[in-house]
């Protein structure tokens, strides 16, 4: 079951993809070896890495997890996704802390995999190239070990959902069975994402459903009979719909009606168990996200969580539809509730670690709900939960290179007022008690910008704090998600750089701490975090050391010129409408390459070529100007790579140059 919730859960390349130690080729220059990039890297401005540091940090990069991805529908077995190799591929669990099964051997990350939700003898997988995110479905076949590509190879698909496994006896022969899947791609025009619905095990039966306008449309979930289909259309993060679909004819009607000068964000839905209403995420009517039953005869809305005054952000219903599970995002930490449909009351549950929960999945039997659970301590694992029993399970155990995780600095959460007094929050990593005197920072802004910092693995940036004193900060500035619809909108269109506005109050709040150093601080962050990066190195440039962007936007005319068709409306209601001549003037005049003459301390620009969301030219440009400047700028980029490093072996890399970039500039 696919949900589009506000927040978008997001676990860093750091944490899923690290894993065992990629053999780094080596050559010596002035008599010390050094590492030699792979062909696949462009590598400009950046001094020879000496071999010595893939040493030092080995066991930082041995970290390794895993995530769920699919129950067996008949037996207590489950698909994760994990590394052995270089990139994420599925493998099967048999039994709790069971043998990891590897199933899939591709040089490309595979994404999401599900089990045919009858018989599980095969199950479906996506799969882009290069990460340029044009992922194709295939299905695997669990007796052969055989893979079918079931879409065109070019465009760009979703992973779909299954039809019900339940029907009614009585359905009608000519509706769809249980083996269908209802996926989008954008091969009709390359920009709009369109309903398909195939048959997994007859590739010809693949037929258009029905054609929308616009990049942001997904489904949900089918009908209990099979006969509905539920989609969703997002418009922006505060602004979503839900249509209803015709499984047959693809007639599409629109269920949640579009209200002037009201916006309201839809999220997860589901069918309740006898089709009579759905149970969605919405704000509607509210500051924060609240689980809410609709009545589809009435479309009366029944709020089930308005007790809870912070987002849900992901649910699951039971098959017998007895059970709603659903995760709540309170200040950053991810509480697991369990509601019963009846009585529409909660049922305690064990208490778990403080982290984030996602994905979670119910199995067939009612009784065994899956999920993924990671915190400050502890990379993501499964574990699995029995309500009748309260037993929680643990699933995967995975590698942490030999380090006793549970020695790790937890999350500290930090508040700072800024400008116009509006209270920002985020999270400090304070490094061990060994390290004395006051500690350089480095601040790292996440992307999005509707994403949020939370508490969770740090990875390889431990190695910053266990063994180089460095504290690190992971601020929430106004724009982020997870502290209502109000937040949200702060920094929209002409109020961008209000956001930027909000590190500097940090740097304010960081004088204040008589355990921070205000003089030695570096700046990073990818994507919407890339452009905060640029955007403080000009702003507060006598107040950092350096700054690290990571795919990130250096002028936003061009960006949204050049961003993939599909998404590109998507983020003109985020960012403003370049097309507009007053927008456009606004846009030039805040983005960072008209501005790069006062970036004047180091900087390092990290982008993937197949980058399909901030493309590649936005850092060929920054890297140009700002060496004008005569400013040191150090320039990696991977030809094999998209929105982020996902290979270990360019991770790998990666990090050598960013903790010598630290060391030297920090």
């Amino acid at each position: 079951m696919q949900f589009i919730t506000r927040v978008f859960v997001t676990v860093l390349a750091v944490i899923l993809l690290p894993g065992l130690m990629a053999i780094a080729q080596s050559s010596q220059v002035g008599g010390e070896d050094i590492i030699t990039p792979g062909d696949n890297l462009v590598v400009d401005g950046i001094p020879p890495i000496p071999a010595s540091i893939a040493t030092t940090v080995e066991r930082y990069t041995n970290f390794r997890s895993a995530g769920l991805n699919s129950w067996h529908p008949q037996r207590r077995e489950i698909l994760i996704s994990t590394r052995f190799g270089d990139t994420n591929q599925t493998h099967l669990v048999r039994f709790p802390l069971g043998m990891r099964r590897q199933l899939t051997f591709f040089r490309e990350r595979v994404g999401g995999a599900s089990f045919q939700p009858t018989q599980g003898d095969y199950f479906l997988f996506t799969k882009d190239t290069g990460g340029n995110e044009f992922n194709q479905l295939y299905r695997y076949d669990l007796e052969t070990g055989d893979v079918t590509l079931l879409t065109d190879g070019k465009s760009r698909n979703s992973g779909g959902v299954w039809s019900n496994s339940n029907p009614p006896i009585n359905q009608p022969k000519n509706l769809v069975l249980p083996e269908h899947v209802i996926y989008t791609s954008t091969r009709r025009t390359g920009q709009d994402t369109d309903f398909y619905v195939i048959d997994p095990q007859n590739p010809p039966t693949n037929r258009l459903l029905t054609e929308n306008q616009g990049g942001g449309w997904g489904g949900l979930a089918w009908s209990p009979d099979n006969r509905k289909f539920l989609a969703l259309e997002y418009i922006s993060v505060n602004e979503s719909y839900l249509w209803m679909i015709d499984t047959q004819t693809g007639e599409k009607k629109l269920i949640t009606p579009k209200v002037p000068n009201q916006k309201i964000f839809y999220g997860g839905a589901v069918f309740s168990r006898d089709g009579q209403g759905l149970y969605v995420i919405t704000d509607k009517d509210a500051e924060f996200s609240r689980l809410a039953y609709i009545n589809l005869a009435t479309m009366e809305y029944t709020f089930l969580t308005s007790h809870i005054n912070w987002n849900v952000e992901d649910f699951d219903l039971s098959e017998d539809g007895k059970y709603l599970a659903f995760v709540t995002n309170e200040d950053g930490a991810s509480i697991l509730h369990l509601l019963d449909t009846a009585t529409r009351k909660e049922k305690p549950l064990p208490k778990l670690p403080v982290g984030q929960v996602f994905g979670i999945k119910w199995h067939r039997n009612n009784q065994d709900l899956g999920f993924t659970l990671i915190s400050s301590q502890a990379t993501a694992d499964v574990y699995s939960l029995n309500i009748n029993t309260d037993q929680v399970e643990r699933w995967t155990e995975s590698e942490t290179g030999g380090i006793n995780t549970s020695n790790f600095a937890e999350a500290q959460l930090i508040r700072w007022p800024s400008f116009d007094k509006r209270i920002i929050s985020g999270f400090l990593y304070r490094p061990p008690a060994k390290f004395t005197g006051k500690r350089p920072v480095i601040i790292d802004i996440h992307g999005g910008p509707e994403a949020q910092s939370r508490p969770g693995f740090l990875g390889r940036n431990n190695y910053y704090l266990n063994e180089l004193g460095i504290a690190l900060i992971y601020p929430n500035v106004r724009g982020s998600s997870g502290y209502g619809k109000t937040f949200l909108q702060l920094d929209n269109g002409y109020k961008r750089e209000d956001s930027v506005k909000d590190i500097g109050a940090l740097l304010d709040w960081i004088k204040t701490q008589p355990d921070l150093d205000p003089d030695r601080v570096l700046v990073t962050g990818g994507s919407y975090g890339g452009y905060m990066s640029l955007a403080v190195a000009i702003k507060y440039s006598d107040r950092i050391r350096a700054s690290i962007n990571i795919v990130g936007i250096s002028n936003f005319v061009t960006f949204l010129e050049n961003t993939e068709g599909y998404r590109r409306d998507l983020r003109r209601v985020e960012y403003g409408d370049e097309r507009d001549p007053k927008m456009r003037a606004f846009l030039e005049k805040i983005s960072p390459l008209n501005n790069a003459e006062k970036i004047t301390k180091p900087l390092f620009v990290i982008h993937g070529q197949n980058d399909p969301r901030v493309p590649v030219s936005e850092a060929e440009q920054i890297v140009r100007t700002v060496r004008k400047n005569n400013t040191p700028v150090w320039y990696l980029m991977a030809k094999d790579e998209g929105h982020g490093f996902s290979k270990k072996k360019n991770i790998d890399f990666q990090f050598y140059a960013t903790l010598m970039f630290v060391q030297k500039y920090l």
